[in-house]
């Protein structure tokens, strides 16, 4: 049989790269301006070369997850700082240690009162778990199931959620984002669909690209402000409608009076129903998947 002709005029950008490692070597080929431009770290991380980061942070993930068959998948949120309540009693044991030997520090008075009040919320690490595993199990075991479980790919309910899929034999993403401390990709995310990125606002467009339903646990900054742009996409329809489930009713109320915007008119009456309060994973996950099956037979209609 003859050898079959390329179907390509010009080599690969891969082939290029090592025919440019095969030059002659000489004052011109070891100049940085002979660099292939796609080839040239330096060059790609050039203030100048900012709108090209950003779309090489839009096409990574996406063409990743389109190859691995993600369409859909339920976004889990929450903060970083609530472990396992095992871990969550381990340290306050510590803290209640170091209270004794600083009895006069606020410091350490403060340090406690934290302590207590996350072993007070480490409950919602399992739920996160719980959930997790529904959802993946319950995927696995129905052809019409094809959510997937994301997350922000680093330690507390992100862990607890990754977790939970993992356990129940499934996949799940987690979007990683580069920061001075705290963020390490947790183990228990599926290796070839975990990202990292360098740009909040890509990463937060990656979380809803695929996104059925948004979850939000107890958590800090992070949570709120991927809480609150979900909120925001939702209530101006610029996204279609999808539930979004925020766990632990004390918390969410206390952390943001709602019925206070409604009062002061910044936000419409009708703008509470955006989101739903629970407490347990197993009525997440009625709420998530009655809205998603719903959803797929209008579609097929």
């Amino acid at each position: 049989m003859p050898p079959q002709k390329s179907t390509k005029c010009f080599p690969s950008a891969s082939d290029s790269v090592k025919d440019a490692a095969l030059c002659i070597v000489s004052p011109q080929t070891e100049s940085e301006s002979y660099k292939l431009a796609f080839d040239d770290p330096q060059f790609l991380q050039r203030d100048e070369l900012r709108g090209v980061r950003l779309q090489l942070e839009i096409m990574k993930p996406e063409l990743i997850q389109q190859e691995h068959g993600i369409n859909a998948t339920v976004v889990i949120f929450g903060g970083s700082r609530i472990p396992d309540p095992e871990s969550a009693a381990k340290r306050l044991e510590e803290m209640e240690m170091q209270a004794k030997r600083e009895p006069h520090s606020e410091l350490a008075a403060l340090r406690l009162s934290c302590a207590k009040r996350v072993l007070a919320k480490s409950h919602y690490y399992e739920e996160a778990r719980e959930l997790a595993r529904l959802i993946t199990e319950n995927c696995l075991s129905n052809d019409d199931c094809d959510l997937v479980v994301s997350t922000g790919g680093g330690p507390g309910i992100m862990e607890a959620a990754n977790r939970g899929a993992h356990e129940a034999g499934g996949k799940s993403i987690g979007l990683n984002i580069v920061l001075p401390h705290e963020q390490a990709p947790n183990e228990y995310i599926t290796p070839e669909l975990c990202f990292q990125f360098h740009y909040f606002a890509m990463r937060k467009m990656h979380f809803l690209m695929r996104a059925r339903a948004l979850v939000a646990f107890p958590g800090g900054f992070g949570t709120m402000d991927e809480l609150f742009e979900t909120l925001t996409l939702l209530q101006t329809r610029t996204i279609k409608a999808l539930p979004v489930i925020l766990f632990g009713e004390e918390f969410w109320n206390k952390a943001i009076d709602f019925d206070f915007l409604v009062g002061e008119g910044v936000i419409a009456p009708e703008d509470k129903n955006i989101f739903y309060m629970v407490e347990k994973a197993h009525e997440a996950w009625e709420i998530i998947s009655s809205f998603y099956y719903e959803s797929k037979n209008e579609n097929q209609s």
